[in-house]
């Protein structure tokens, strides 16, 4: 008798442990996946934080107000808006300084930012002769909601600008005309989120660019939660899991079937694949698979010593040329 009661404690124990992990995760799996609408800034990095600040973070979650867009950038934009599955995306629209462009490059921002972190890129592409749009994705900046899906439901934004872009029809409101259909044709950048939604978008919604330009993009969600965990050095398992599947449930798709590697082996567009490596989020495992599962032309670029960043940042000079030498092929 003693032994079955036991037995019963043990069995309650577990239960009431499982169930306080699934709680744990839920809340964290909201808080990273749901934006506030309080001012502040976004919680530091993991790689960032010191053993009190992690212990801190694991229980109380991440501080994860809606990004905001800072200053636009120094070449003349227009404001426009574009409709999306999601909600209406604000995006900015620039021709180059002169002549006729020789397409357009399509720029797509990476988790908890925004499309003013993408202005220098721009500003580079219009220096090449291309017409940009930055776009800030669903959640982000000055588009509606406040949800990120960390590249799922993001592709559907990216599907939704190609499709403005390839709109040849002049919009009433005096936007630019078949802003896609210049020589060049339009060309993807995403980093980070912004890529794995230009694979999702290539691989399962029909979009054909002329080209991608892809920086650090994750193989697969369930790795990335793995990497959170281990820049934090705390033990991803099951926390990591429980994480992937609550986000997943709670923003209503299956978050382990978010995967970079297998979208790649749909992709026949030219891609140039770019990549730090010291980068804490995407490994050189992750890189290498979707560089190798790639089913077009393409080409791949490692920046040394660099993380989870802008690359141009230490290496101007070799992203332009990494770059330039893509688009001129």
């Amino acid at each position: 008798m003693l032994n079955r009661s036991r037995r019963r404690w043990l069995v309650l124990l577990l239960l009431t442990g499982f169930s306080a992990l699934n709680a744990v995760a839920f809340f964290h799996a909201w808080r990273f996946t749901h934006f506030s609408n309080e001012p502040g800034l976004h919680s530091p990095n993991p790689e960032q934080l010191g053993p009190g600040q992690k212990l801190w973070l694991l229980l109380t979650g991440i501080r994860n107000p809606k990004p905001q867009n800072g200053p636009k950038p120094g070449f003349p934009v227009e404001t426009v808006r574009i409709a999306s599955p999601n909600g209406p995306l604000e995006a900015w629209y620039a021709r180059p300084d002169s002549g006729r462009a020789r397409g357009t490059v399509a720029l797509f921002h990476g988790y908890t930012s925004s499309k003013s972190h993408l202005t220098h890129e721009a500003g580079y592409f219009r220096r090449l002769g291309y017409a940009v749009l930055l776009v800030d994705q669903a959640g982000n900046g000055n588009s509606a909601g406040f949800r990120t899906t960390v590249g799922y439901r993001e592709a559907d934004d990216v599907a939704a600008a190609v499709r403005w872009l390839n709109d040849s029809t002049k919009a009433s409101s005096g936007t630019p005309p078949h802003r896609g259909g210049t020589g060049g044709g339009v060309i993807l950048y995403g980093v980070s989120m912004g890529a794995v939604a230009i694979l999702r978008a290539e691989a399962e919604l029909g979009i054909h660019p002329t080209a991608n330009i892809l920086e650090c993009p994750y193989g697969n969600m369930r790795q990335t939660a793995y990497n959170r965990f281990a820049s934090m050095h705390v033990p991803a398992f099951p926390m990591a899991d429980l994480l992937v599947f609550w986000g997943g449930v709670q923003n209503g798709f299956w978050a382990y079937g978010l995967n970079a590697e297998h979208y790649a082996s749909q992709i026949h567009t030219p891609t140039l694949l770019l990549w730090g490596t010291a980068d804490p989020r995407v490994t050189r495992a992750e890189i290498d698979a979707i560089f190798a599962h790639l089913a077009g032309p393409k080409a791949q670029h490692d920046f040394v010593g660099v993380g989870h960043e802008p690359y141009w940042r230490r290496y101007s000079a070799d992203w332009e040329q990494q770059t330039r030498a893509f688009l001129g092929r």
